[in-house]
């Protein structure tokens, strides 16, 4: 199914949906009724975390530009200080490895799907002089839940990897998380949720990848957490993660977004004992899809190798400095009034 979903968006298909017909009632009464339980809280506006990290390690050298892209789990929605959002965890962590201060720019949007990258894509590369040298991409929630054509979402997001590999930036994409995990969500809901973020985040993996980007499958990385302490990993919505919850997702990009950068001791050498192979990409991109935390990058085509990559501690995020790009809150006052 993933390979016909990404076939579908790379050579024009959009019949291919992301579940049957006979399930789409069920799946909407149950969609209402996790509705009014999720809703139980309110979570905060996410707080803008756009400046620069690490000065401490200002010298000679340019700063690195990060760019984050995507919906609410991109934007940090969910907590209330700079410092816990998962761009300046994975801004703060960057800069501690590379060394070197990272200017983080954040574009996404909480509530955006798919179709909103290409309004994300041109607000990072509106100055040229500005291009990113990384972006991190999170998506797909709100395409599941919206129900969105598979068809139509993974071609949304392999044009925006194509338009900031163009431009000369390394890409990142943080796939569909497994929306079966989410508490309030019953049966046969979850089994559903479980299957179509699956799919798409499968499908996703094959359609980043063949543009020279690398995913990092989210999946269910959080469900033991989340089963385990849902008071901590919880944000006050009961539906977007708490603090702990996005350090946890962010300790498993970081080391992808370190690797394609160079800046992470890499093997030629697959290791076996952490399940490390390289395999057709559509086979590559469904294992990874069944085990949140792996890492999907291209080799020689049609192959694609599939990466356990360990998970290091991450630095306390330190809040950047006051100093503001001219344009950025221009780029928010775009993004507040082009949204979905």
């Amino acid at each position: 199914m993933a390979r016909r979903i990404a076939a579908g968006a790379a050579y024009g298909g959009g019949g291919i949906g992301l579940i049957g017909a006979a399930a789409v009632g069920v799946f909407l009464a149950e969609v209402q009724l996790a509705k009014r339980q999720v809703g139980g809280g309110t979570a905060p506006v996410p707080p803008s975390a756009d400046g620069r990290y690490g000065v401490a390690f200002a010298g000679p050298s340019d700063a690195m530009r990060l760019g984050m892209l995507g919906d609410s789990t991109a934007a940090g929605q969910g907590v209330r200080r700079t410092g816990q959002t998962p761009g300046a965890l994975l801004a703060s962590g960057l800069a501690a490895v590379a060394e070197r201060p990272v200017d983080l720019r954040n574009v996404a949007l909480p509530g955006a799907r798919s179709d909103d990258l290409d309004r994300q894509v041109s607000l990072l590369l509106a100055d040229p002089a500005r291009t990113p040298d990384v972006c991190v991409i999170m998506i797909g929630a709100n395409d599941v839940t919206h129900r969105m054509p598979a068809t139509q979402s993974v071609r949304c997001l392999t044009t925006a990897v194509r338009r900031l590999r163009t431009a000369g930036a390394e890409v990142v994409v943080g796939t569909c998380p497994d929306l079966g995990t989410i508490e309030p969500v019953y049966q046969p809901l979850r089994w559903l949720a479980r299957r179509v973020s699956r799919q798409l985040a499968a499908a996703q993996t094959i359609g980043v990848v063949e543009q020279g980007g690398r995913t990092v499958s989210l999946g269910d990385l959080l469900g033991p957490e989340f089963a385990a302490n849902p008071r901590e990993l919880f944000g006050p919505d009961n539906y977007h993660p708490s603090a702990e919850g996005y350090a946890t997702a962010a300790m498993a990009v970081l080391p992808t977004l370190c690797a394609v950068l160079g800046l992470w001791p890499e093997s030629d050498r697959l290791d076996g004992t952490r399940r490390e192979d390289i395999l057709p990409v559509a086979k590559a991109a469904s294992q990874a899809a069944r085990e949140a935390g792996t890492e999907v990058t291209g080799a020689r085509a049609p192959w694609a190798l599939l990466k356990h990559r360990r998970r290091r501690r991450l630095p306390a995020a330190t809040e950047p400095t006051p100093h503001v790009h001219p344009d950025t809150a221009h780029g928010r006052a775009q993004g507040a009034s082009g949204g979905s």
